[in-house]
């Protein structure tokens, strides 16, 4: 990993001048002393706080899996990527180089970025792509987090290898709510392709059809015993009898979610989207596709004589194909020292995963979630509500190009996905660019529907008609409106379950439910005391979702479905949120260094 520096510049005047005299070392010391009882008290936040530098080389690796070869896009030669390591109040100062053809961008998944929207990432949304030979140094500090995040690549599928972690520790001196691990693991899950990534979507795109599914699922890029040609590549987690672990889990995968188990071990979720939960205990987590957890593993109190697969299966709801195997690890005890106990060929224990389609126990494990909501770690939820929208996302077609054969529903269709009924185009250029600049009118519309033009019984039989329209609209919030979002689910192509990501912010998930959101009954049940705050949230299948969330970032916010396909046919959207009054409550300027397109 490329080490963290610390830099120190002198500051001016720092330096002696020629001819003066230097102090006597008592009056020193007690300006000294009063200086630092001034800082601290006026700047207790930034006390400890460093500055932590990275260098991103992004750049072709080969790497093999499964007996393939290939030429992988990487950052610094590694897959998955470095991790990064910082803490709350921490200012991260990351620069990346592109040396490769493809043009790049980073996004910084699940960090607020307040009043920082240009180093948020997502191509085309903040900033234009880095080029070839071109960088961009990405500076934001961690205001109000502490959890397990993680980075990738936000542009086309590049992101299918180019992701790594990060960890941010609580401020120092700060004690976890819960208690303190013997050591903390990452354990991102992946999706591994023998063929290129963006020849699969790009023919995917061509043809209208759905995209080739991958050859695997990996652990820290690792397949495991259970794939043809892998026993050799299998993560290993080694562990101590009687001593509580930490492992930081994060979903990396492009289109799928998952199933995730230790066999013979139970997990304590204490931690989701780096936000504090009340913890409960699970043998199975359900995890999707940008979504984080930390969970404690306690290990047996004596040496088990065996050992012990870790697997990832997926969750599936939808009609398409999907990667239908399963990725394991292997929990290893270290054995006693001075013990007579024999480690010849153990036994080696599996877990029951889920049924594939399993909505039961997906809706009982969501709804063991909830914040801790203490005085420490409150959940400041929007009591009451400035503005509410309701979007219904799902798929649904667009023709075939005259004369031509498409691979979509049917022969004359092409797959693609909307909420509200609007397909997101891409602009050519950054839309915070354009609307910083004020020059918008040809880039995009500030007329998002709030809500669908057409209502139809979204989880009933289907329409006639599937096609949806096309267009850049966005959604424009003046700072500080506290918004409630009902996402509803459609059967339009059949219902599927579908992770919505927000850049920007943080919300909390008040409600759920299956079938048609009722605004008359359903808000009664509402949870506005302890719902769980995330960043990432899984519309159920054939069903709804309710967040609330206050619009106090000032910039351009993409929001997106995390299951890749359903981000490249169009279900992503995206909103300004305007400047506050008040200095702290404005957009930075850009960076020098901004890309341009």
């Amino acid at each position: 990993m490329y080490q963290s520096k610390y830099s120190f510049r002198k500051q001016e005047g720092e330096k002696k001048e020629m001819g003066a005299s230097p102090l006597p070392f008592s009056t020193f010391l007690s300006v000294f002393l009063l200086f630092c009882f001034t800082t601290l008290s006026f700047f207790p936040e930034t006390a400890h706080a460093l500055t932590r530098h990275y260098k991103f080389d992004v750049k072709l690796q080969n790497v093999t899996r499964l007996c393939h070869t290939k030429s992988l896009v990487s950052v610094n030669g590694q897959f998955p990527g470095p991790r990064i390591v910082a803490r709350e109040g921490d200012r991260l100062v990351i620069k990346v180089v592109n040396l490769v053809q493809n043009n790049i961008s980073i996004h910084w998944h699940g960090i607020r970025q307040l009043r920082s929207g240009w180093a948020d990432g997502p191509a085309y949304i903040t900033q234009c792509p880095i080029q070839t030979g071109q960088s961009y140094v990405y500076n934001f500090t961690i205001v109000g987090q502490r959890g397990t995040l993680w980075w990738h690549a936000h542009i086309s599928w590049l992101r299918s290898t180019v992701y790594g972690p990060i960890i941010i520790l609580p401020k120092r001196g700060v004690p976890y709510p819960f208690v303190k691990p013997h050591k903390e693991v990452p354990i991102i899950f992946g999706e591994w392709f023998n063929t290129d990534t963006e020849a699969i979507i790009s023919q995917a795109l061509q043809t209208g059809g759905g995209p080739n599914v991958s050859d695997a699922y990996t652990i820290n890029g690792l397949p495991g015993p259970l794939y043809n040609c892998s026993a050799k590549d299998t993560f290993k987690l080694k562990v101590k009898h009687g001593k509580t672990y930490l492992l930081r889990l994060i979903n990396a995968a492009l289109n799928d979610e998952l199933f995730f188990s230790i066999a013979n071990h139970t997990l304590t979720v204490v931690d989701v989207d780096a936000v504090y939960v009340k913890p409960f205990e699970t043998e199975t987590l359900l995890i999707a596709p940008g979504q984080t957890s930390n969970v404690l593993l306690k290990t047996k109190s004596h040496y088990p004589n065996a050992k012990f697969f870790m697997t990832a299966r997926p969750y599936v709801t939808g009609q398409g194909t999907f990667d239908n195997s399963t990725v394991a690890g292997i929990l290893e005890y270290e054995k006693p020292p001075h013990s007579s106990v024999s480690t010849g060929k153990l036994p080696l224990f599996k877990p029951i995963l889920p049924a594939l389609n399993d909505t039961s126990f997906v809706t009982n494990f969501t709804n063991k979630l909830r914040s801790l909501a203490s005085a420490q770690f409150p959940a400041n939820v929007p009591q009451k509500v400035d503005k509410q929208f309701f979007f219904t996302v799902g798929l649904g077609t667009i023709p075939c190009q005259s004369n031509r054969t498409c691979q979509g529903p049917t022969n004359r269709t092409m797959f693609q996905a909307s909420i509200n009924n609007i397909s997101f185009v891409m602009p050519t250029t950054a839309l915070l660019q354009s609307h910083y600049s004020g020059q918008s009118n040809s880039v995009y519309s500030p007329n998002f529907p709030i809500y669908p033009k057409n209502p139809f019984n979204y989880t009933g039989t289907p329409p006639n008609n599937t096609m949806v329209s096309n267009g850049t609209k966005l959604v424009v919030l003046p700072f500080n409106t506290s918004v409630e979002l009902i996402m509803q689910d459609t059967s339009i192509l059949g219902a599927e379950s579908h992770p919505l990501h927000l850049h920007g912010f943080n919300f909390y998930v008040v409600g759920q439910g299956f079938g048609n959101y009722d605004k008359n009954k359903d808000p009664a049940k509402f949870n506005l005391i302890d719902p769980v705050e995330r960043n990432t949230v899984g519309v159920p299948s054939g069903g709804w979702v309710a967040i609330r969330f206050l619009a106090d970032n000032p910039g351009v916010w993409f929001m997106h479905c995390h299951l890749e396909v359903h981000t490249s046919w169009g279900l992503k959207m995206a909103w300004i949120v305007l400047n506050g009054k008040l200095p702290n409550q404005k957009l930075l300027p850009p960076p020098s260094d901004l890309p341009k397109c």
